[in-house]
């Protein structure tokens, strides 16, 4: 069975995409079977991911909507063992025709449902913000990765997600659980960095990944070639950086399953 997990944090400029991207790079050279599913308007996992938008046919919007089979949406990623969804700007319309449809919070779950037995993970990057879109990643997800900075008004906006995440359980997805906040573009020199890793720790606990993606030029160049940073510079701090994070994520999985079993 395979986990999904959506990549969420209404700050911006978190290091979302980033993470979506290469983490799941990181999972195929791992061996496991991926798909990454771009929710957010600006497209930037296509883009990152190789897709050039202006050429596909159909996009995540129009299987969102009804008006696309899954299969001719999917996009096979070369030399990987990565699917996509892609998106680009007409998430947005997808995100005002999803308020006038019924169940609209449940159409990416219904989405994925059909296609979720073919993959280890399913990784969805999420908009910027808590609307319609993210909502929906929330439903369909099993759980939530907040990737975040270790700065004050980082904590100030993971409070309002966390509330979010609560209301989503109430009302629509009981089974969603935070499967771990991420710290990114940290810099464990910086006293404050320190400071909120540490406040972090002690309010999450088992919850904070114990891996950190560092700051990385090279992680910043990738996406301008479309290439996850493992295939731009696989010796860069930020390549060995989210390959450790997603060791860590399949031990953690791997355990977990363990003691249900």
């Amino acid at each position: 069975m395979s986990k999904i997990i959506a990549v969420a944090n209404q700050k911006g400029g978190v290091g979302k995409t980033t993470t979506s991207v290469n983490l799941s790079a990181s999972l195929s050279a791992m061996k496991r079977k991926v798909l990454i599913v771009d929710m957010d308007p600006q497209g930037n996992a296509t883009t990152g991911m190789g897709v050039d938008k202006t050429r596909i046919e159909y996009s995540l919007s129009e299987a969102l909507l009804g008006q696309a089979a899954i299969e001719d949406v999917l996009q096979p990623i070369p030399d990987s063992n990565i699917e996509m969804l892609p998106g680009g700007q007409d998430m947005t319309v997808a995100e005002i025709s999803l308020m006038d449809m019924d169940e609209r919070e449940y159409r990416l779950r219904y989405v994925l449902e059909t296609i979720r037995d073919r993959y280890d993970y399913i990784i969805i990057d999420c908009p910027p913000s808590l609307n319609m879109l993210t909502v929906n990643a929330l439903v369909a997800a099993d759980g939530v990765m907040i990737p975040m900075q270790c700065e004050y008004y980082a904590l100030e906006g993971l409070s309002a997600l966390m509330s979010s995440i609560e209301q989503i359980r109430e009302t629509s997805n009981p089974d969603l659980q935070i499967t771990g906040l991420l710290r990114t573009m940290y810099d464990p020199r910086n006293n404050l960095a320190r400071d909120v890793s540490g406040q972090l720790a002690e309010y999450f606990e088992d919850k904070l990944y114990n891996t950190s993606i560092p700051r990385n030029i090279r992680l910043a160049e990738a996406p301008s070639h479309g290439l996850p940073v493992l295939s731009y510079d696989k010796h860069s701090r930020g390549a060995l950086a989210y390959l450790a994070m997603a060791a860590e994520m399949i031990r953690k999985d791997t355990s977990r399953v363990a003691e249900l079993t």
